[in-house]
């Protein structure tokens, strides 16, 4: 007697198939079906947003394309002759210039000109070569122009600052070009240079500059 009761009882099953607790519950098939389904569509609608941030995302960094920055980063001199008695200067100078690209594809621009101008009046030029700013990064090309006072009117003030030992200078240029993203987008972009400077004639320095 004792040991029919410690036999374990063991529930019948229909055909060998043994019901599921939702089935065993009283839960009608047809409702797990639209269960099934809520879920489904759930999953769909969440992996739906999840692809659209991730679009979004992508369309507001790597593919959103920003102006480069172009400016004067230094200089040197080579020949340097500035008269202050009959005041006069005839510089050549060897400037480094940078093109910063902070786009997610390289900046490819064509041949432009830099001007240096005292006052409104343009004292040199040089040219800059087409080139390539990669993604990320900043191209530095090095330039050399002649800086002469011959075109300055001679009641331009240059004797006074040329005595006080500084000469103030500015440059202005503008590239062309395009940033290329993905190799299959190109969009044209064009920035502009506008610098100021000294020239510090007792250092033979560039000092205070400045671009914006």
């Amino acid at each position: 007697m004792a040991e029919k009761e410690q036999q374990e009882y063991h529930p019948a099953t229909a055909n060998g198939y043994h019901r599921s607790d939702e089935e065993a519950a009283g839960v009608p098939s047809d409702e797990l079906r639209r269960q099934k389904r809520k879920k489904c569509i759930i999953y769909i609608i969440a992996f739906a947003i999840f692809q659209i941030a991730v679009i979004t995302l992508f369309s507001v960094t790597v593919m959103k394309v920003k102006n480069p920055k172009f400016r004067v980063r230094s200089a040197t001199f080579g020949t340097f002759d500035v008269q202050t008695a009959n005041p006069s200067f005839n510089l050549m100078m060897n400037v480094e210039v940078g093109v910063k690209n902070t786009n997610f594809g390289p900046y490819k621009f064509d041949n432009s000109t830099i001007y240096f101008y005292y006052g409104d009046t343009e004292v040199g030029s040089a040219s800059i070569p087409n080139s390539k700013a990669n993604f990320k990064s900043t191209k530095k090309l090095t330039v050399s122009v002649n800086l002469t006072s011959v075109n300055l009117a001679t009641n331009s003030g240059l004797g006074t600052q040329l005595a006080s030992g500084i000469l103030p200078l500015t440059s202005r240029a503008r590239l062309t070009g395009k940033v290329e993203l993905m190799l299959i987008m190109k969009k044209k972009k064009s920035v502009d240079m506008d610098c100021s400077m000294e020239v510090n004639t007792t250092t033979r320095e560039l000092q205070n500059l400045t671009c914006n």
